[in-house]
């Protein structure tokens, strides 16, 4: 028995208009397949169009939930079928629960880090030749303290006993010797 081109449209129509059918398109063969077999006897007896699209609606969903289970991915609870990949939360449990995104640089490729070290390494050895060269100006304390821990100029001048205007300067001459060595 092979069902009238129509009849085959509508059952397509109402497979795939199904809330169910999204994200499991790959079982559309055996959606159609089970929603035929059930129909068959429906489908020739049943007269007026309007009735068969309720009906067939119904055999639908009934087939589309069997083959569902069949293929674990519908699982049976009190409240109804719900997907396997679904976690079932308790109405008090959601409010307890944090959620912390870290964000992702995805633009970042092997070779772009790799250059970000070589020029960080260039910059930390400039910073202890300059401090090796001047030993008294404290450069490799100040740029740990400025740019390691972050502390303000004047959280810096309170920890080296100097004027946040000698910070300053001190920074400057620092960076301009650093930019000098990276060429």
């Amino acid at each position: 028995m092979e069902l009238e081109q129509e009849k085959i449209n509508l059952i397509e129509k109402i497979i795939k208009n199904d809330r169910k059918f999204a994200n499991n398109e790959d079982l559309y063969d055996d959606f159609f397949n089970e929603t035929c077999r059930r129909s068959m006897l429906i489908v020739k007896t049943v007269t007026s169009d309007k009735t068969l699209e309720a009906y067939l609606k119904k055999i639908a969903t009934t087939s589309i939930l069997n083959v569902l289970k069949n293929e674990g991915r519908l699982r049976r609870s009190r409240e109804g079928y719900k997907a396997v990949d679904t976690v079932p939360v308790d109405d008090n449990d959601y409010a307890n629960i944090n959620v912390k995104y870290e964000p992702v640089d995805i633009a970042e490729t092997p070779e772009d880090i790799a250059v970000r070290k070589d020029i960080l390494q260039k910059i930390v050895d400039a910073v202890y030749d300059i401090d090796r060269r001047v030993p008294a100006k404290n450069y490799l304390r100040l740029y740990n303290l400025r740019y390691e821990k972050g502390l303000t100029q004047s959280e810096i001048a309170q920890e080296l006993n100097i004027s946040q205007s000698e910070v300053s300067k001190r920074l400057f001459k620092l960076m301009s010797e650093v930019k000098q060595s990276l060429g």
